[in-house]
């Protein structure tokens, strides 16, 4: 017998309609490409993304049809998300750190028929646009008389949505329709297109309100510092939606003071970012001597979280840090931090342990650890494994047919992680699969060593790789990025390593560079590193 419920879609055109309804006067506040804010409530967004629809539709965009942009966190952006997927088509989000033959590539492989970008990336569609011929309609996000001038046929965005009307019917359709397509960061091969549905972005965007994931309410304003052309800004601009909370879009203003500012004239509660980024708030906080009291939380993702940051921020600043872990794949909410029932948070020493693991698996999100011959491994905080991962917004494949192998043969989605599960539900990423070091016939974590040496009060980045040894067959080699001005000792670097690791994980070789190789999204490129030194222990 089958319960008696009514068959409703789950759509995103539901989440502004709700927010335009519900918590209308709520605000989105943007700091501008060119430095100028921007104020306006969800009610005002949601008049404009049927304006924007009704223009696409105008414009001959179809169901299916790829719509790619290249913009920053900005009021225009959010319109974009909504009325794009709103209409059945897909957005394609681009990240303008790509070097721009891979946006072209990306752009061609996409099959993108129209593409939006912020004036910022001006130069980069006059370089790419020659080589995307798919693309029929390039628009500039700004008003007509902000429009640089171009080599390409451009048209403004406000220009393109004035005549359009602001009321629309939205149809309803399959809930598992594509929404929104992301590239991973091609850190190995090219990159593979993850293609989120209606279904997966409203379950990715209530888990994410859940009260120990993101946990905002209608009284939060949401910080969205981590990029909406990356992973779909951790599902923020939906959960903000759902609900009612206020988002502050910061644009390009990414340094510590531009922070330091919108955070205590907006009164941001919650703020979500990469480590550097929480960087340059801390110092910027320190240097000018602000409190930053209205700040509940900062969370953080992207890379590992530093434990010198994580006591900085807490001990310093008195705002709680909370680490997720979470892929393009996966939506990207995979795990987060929550104290377990019975750690004693008077113990900080626990606390700070438990906050450095990956997190705890949100509900909704399976997984588990095997080792190379594919046995499943226990849950016991000991064992090391392959993760792999299932959920309702896990990808099930790539678009076009990429990169099968990384999916198994009984449904799951092999990440590439090297991980531990703890029997509290904790999962403590250990390396990636790539970048883990045998020495001597034994296992060395490249990240845990990465770690520990970044506890230097004067080392900005780490990154430990393994590198071919006659006798142990590989050997940790340590590059270190020092912080500007400062020139960290190698014995004190190592005694970091040594408190937290095993005598044998000493990398025998430490160099410093002023600047690691880093990818788009900002993750260190160590298969550029392993080139470079490869045959330093030969």
């Amino acid at each position: 017998m089958q319960g008696l419920m009514m068959q409703h879609e789950l759509m995103i055109s539901d989440l502004i309609e709700h927010a335009a309804k519900v918590h209308r006067d709520r605000e989105i506040y943007t700091l501008n490409t060119d430095m100028s804010e921007h104020r306006y409530s969800w009610a005002d967004c949601a008049v404009r993304v049927r304006k924007l629809a009704n223009a696409l539709k105008s414009a001959g965009v179809q169901k299916g049809d790829r719509i790619a942009t290249i913009a920053w966190n900005n009021y225009r952006h959010i319109e974009i998300y909504y009325a794009v997927s709103s209409i059945g088509a897909i957005v394609h989000t681009i990240n303008p750190r790509l070097k721009p033959e891979q946006i072209a590539w990306m752009v061609n492989h996409a099959e993108d028929s129209m593409l939006l970008f912020d004036t910022t990336f001006g130069p980069i569609i006059d370089g790419v646009s020659a080589a995307c011929p798919s693309v029929k309609t390039w628009i500039c996000l700004t008003d007509k008389a902000g429009m640089p001038d171009y080599k390409t046929d451009v048209v403004d965005y406000e220009s393109f949505i004035a005549p359009a009307p602001e009321t629309i019917k939205w149809e309803r359709f399959d809930e598992n329709t594509a929404s929104t397509l992301c590239y991973t960061s091609g850190t190995t091969g090219d990159p593979k297109g993850v293609l989120y549905s209606h279904r997966s972005t409203i379950l990715h965007a209530m888990a994410g309100s859940f009260h120990d994931v993101i946990g905002a309410g209608s009284r939060d304003v949401i910080l969205a510092v981590v990029p909406m052309f990356h992973v779909s800004a951790w599902g923020l601009v939906y959960s903000a939606a759902m609900v009612g909370a206020k988002l502050v879009m910061p644009g390009p203003g990414l340094d510590g003071a531009n922070m330091c500012k919108m955070i205590c004239e907006q009164g941001v509660t919650i703020m979500a970012g990469v480590p550097t980024v929480w960087l340059g708030v801390y110092n910027h906080a320190k240097q000018e001597g602000l409190e930053l009291k209205t700040v509940k939380k900062a969370l953080v993702g992207g890379s590992a979280l530093p434990e010198s940051l994580l006591r900085a921020y807490e001990l310093d600043l008195g705002i709680p840090m909370q680490q997720g872990w979470g892929m393009t794949e996966t939506s990207p909410l995979g795990t987060t931090y929550a104290a377990h029932p019975d750690t004693d948070l008077s113990d900080y020493e626990t606390t700070v342990r438990d906050k450095l693991y990956a997190g705890r698996r949100i509900f909704g999100v399976d997984m588990r650890i095997v080792d190379d011959a594919g046995t499943i491994l226990p849950e016991d905080g000991q064992a090391e494994g392959h993760l792999h991962v299932r959920g309702p917004w896990v990808s099930s494949g790539y678009f076009k047919g990429a990169g099968e192998d990384a999916f198994t043969d009984d449904g799951w989605f092999a990440t590439g992680d090297v991980a531990a599960l703890h029997p509290t539900g904790y999962m403590e990423i250990t390396d990636r699969s790539k970048d883990v070091i045998k020495s001597g016939g034994e296992w060395v974590s490249s990240i845990e060593v990465e770690n520990a040496a970044s506890d230097h009060p004067d080392v900005a980045m780490a990154a430990c790789i393994g590198i071919a040894h006659k006798k142990w067959q590989e050997r940790p080699f340590l590059i270190v990025q020092p912080i500007p001005g400062k020139s960290p000792d190698r014995d004190e670097i190592k005694a970091c390593i040594s408190a937290k690791c095993a005598k044998w994980w000493l990398p025998d070789e430490i160099v410093f560079q002023d600047a690691l190789p880093l990818g788009a999204t900002g993750k260190i490129l160590k298969r550029e590193l392993k080139v470079i030194y490869k045959d330093r222990y030969l």
